[in-house]
């Protein structure tokens, strides 16, 4: 959070953003296309409510020049943060705790997430250009007016600008080599925003990270850590397992497709962190070989699945509130025409990955 806050104040991300979207030559598919990308992408390094927070002001920007409903690209960027967030260990909160539960490190998640959402996010992406086709329609002098962003003041400091991409850069490259240089990538984190502090006003920064976040983890757990001591975890996996009566590939898909459905209904942090101690549990008795499949069907499902409605994850609420003060409403049923298939594709995908990667 500290690192994220210091290089957002550089102008680095708005002028990537720009430099995609020229791009496009100020084609509305196109932008729809570029806006998709980036927040995927950038998602899955930072946040998924950072990301968002970063690109709504130049999506309402563009969509002003272009005299289009912004709403398309909003929903764009939504569903990309959420697919995006899912590549990465640090791209949303549940990899974290899947990652800390199960003891995988940055790249392990990159080995089996990444290439599978790469495919996700292309089909996701197709779908929502073809359902929003008829109304990004403008004119060539509209679309002029993108292609010729004026991008040369978007950098407030280079100086700044160039320090924090280094630092960001050498944290994440940390991240990439874990199992090398054994450095824990919580340590990584803390060394790379204790550099960048020396150079800022701590207090000032302090004030932007995400206490309410940080302490409600830390509630979570400790509610969790009592009902895994007090024997309710051990109970919740042997039924699982009863039910399934010990397939690999039924518990999967029901971890699978469960953690998607219930994920766009609840926030799927507290699920994860319950389900997560659940599969340690599932683990001590029946290997790790069996539970190996079941954290990555976790991690698919409780990201993806916060795509299911405007409640699914932080990141849709933000872009909701925030194009209702644009006047753009996002109703929760008008989400939900695109949330539930944007989920169900993602998940039929996931769901074939998932069976012919680890289980076949």
């Amino acid at each position: 959070m500290v690192i994220v806050s210091i290089t957002t104040k550089s102008g680095v991300f708005n002028w990537l953003a720009n430099e995609l979207l020229k791009l496009t030559k100020g084609h509305p598919i196109k932008i729809l296309f570029a806006l998709g990308l980036f927040t995927a992408v950038v998602s899955s390094f930072l946040d998924n409510v950072t990301t968002v927070i970063l690109v709504m002001p130049i999506t309402f920007a563009i969509a002003k020049n272009l005299n289009i409903n912004p709403i398309p690209f909003l929903i764009t960027e939504i569903l990309s943060s959420n697919v995006g967030g899912t590549a990465t260990l640090i791209g949303d909160p549940p990899n974290i705790i899947i990652g800390s539960a199960a003891g995988f490190s940055f790249m392990d998640f990159v080995k089996e997430l990444t290439p599978i959402i790469i495919v996700i996010l292309a089909v996701v992406l197709c779908f929502l250009a073809l359902i929003f086709k008829k109304q990004l329609v403008t004119t060539k002098e509209k679309m002029e007016s993108i292609a010729n962003i004026d991008n040369s003041k978007t950098i407030v400091d280079k100086v700044h600008m160039i320090r924090s991409v280094i630092i960001l850069g050498l944290v994440i490259l940390g991240f990439m080599l874990h199992d090398v240089i054994h450095v824990e990538t919580c340590i990584v984190a803390l060394l790379g925003a204790s550099f960048m502090l020396i150079f800022e006003k701590p207090t000032e920064i302090l004030k932007e990270v995400e206490w309410n976040t940080i302490f409600f983890f830390v509630g979570l757990f400790i509610i969790i850590g009592g009902l895994e001591a007090s024997g309710g975890i051990k109970l919740m996996a042997q039924w699982l397992i009863d039910i399934t009566q010990g397939s690999q590939t039924a518990t999967a898909m029901m971890i699978l497709w469960g953690s998607g459905i219930i994920s766009g209904i609840i926030d799927n942090i507290p699920y994860t962190a319950t389900m997560s101690p659940m599969l340690v549990e599932i683990q001590k008795t029946m290997g790790a070989d069996y539970t190996y499949p079941l954290w990555w069907a976790l991690s698919l499902g409780a990201c993806l699945g916060g795509n299911m409605t405007i409640i699914g994850a932080a990141a849709n609420v933000i872009v909701s509130e925030n194009a209702s003060k644009e006047g753009y409403p996002i109703s929760f049923i008008g989400f939900m025409k695109y949330g539930i298939p944007t989920v169900i594709i993602s998940l039929i995908i996931s769901s074939i990955y998932v069976y012919f990667k680890f289980l076949n």
